[in-house]
């Protein structure tokens, strides 16, 4: 008999935790539809597009962009460009090549700067070798040429080829490497 009793304790308990979980619901549910009610969405109304007018082509009597006689104008206007620049600049290839301008400029790293006799030098390591670098000395395999040697720094010129084969400066620096641990 008191197992009976247990057992129907426990069902009307559970009835108890059922019915209160259900009004809990129920006012969520209510909660949720008065809010929705009182939200207006705020929509700005989209703009008409504006009405495309096409322009007349008026310049028919200039030289057509694509003709012939505008591509030769052209061609010959940056060939006196190139002729002009050919003599002004062009690597040294009659001296004779310093150690390390058989290594790439990736290769190397500027680990450190000093002073000797007040010109500033630059240490730079190549396969673990200490190289000291001055302005006026060559490295890279692009003929670059020391500008300028700062504390954090080398400055270079390197001398190389563009697409068409003509010879143009463009300058490259060579950072100090900070020391990982």
């Amino acid at each position: 008999m008191t197992a009976i009793k247990a057992l129907a304790s426990i069902a009307a308990l559970g009835f108890v935790l059922a019915g209160c979980g259900s009004s809990e619901q129920d006012e969520l549910q209510q909660w949720m539809a008065e809010e929705r009610a009182q939200t207006k969405p705020r929509v700005q109304p989209i703009p008409e597009p504006k009405k495309f007018t096409p322009q007349p082509y008026t310049e028919q009597a200039v030289t057509d962009p694509f003709s012939n006689q505008k591509l030769t104008q052209a061609l010959k206007r940056d060939s006196t460009q190139a002729s002009s620049n050919a003599g002004l600049i062009a690597p040294e290839l009659a001296r004779r090549k310093e150690p390390l301008e058989s290594f790439p400029l990736d290769a190397m790293a500027m680990v450190g700067s000093l002073a000797r006799q007040g010109q500033p030098v630059a240490l730079v390591r190549v396969d673990n070798l200490l190289y000291q670098v001055r302005p006026g000395n060559y490295l890279g395999q692009n003929y670059g040429k020391v500008t300028k040697v700062g504390e954090t720094q080398v400055e270079l010129r390197e001398i190389v080829q563009d697409a068409a084969g003509e010879w143009i400066e463009r300058m490259a620096t060579l950072q100090l490497q900070e020391r990982s641990k």
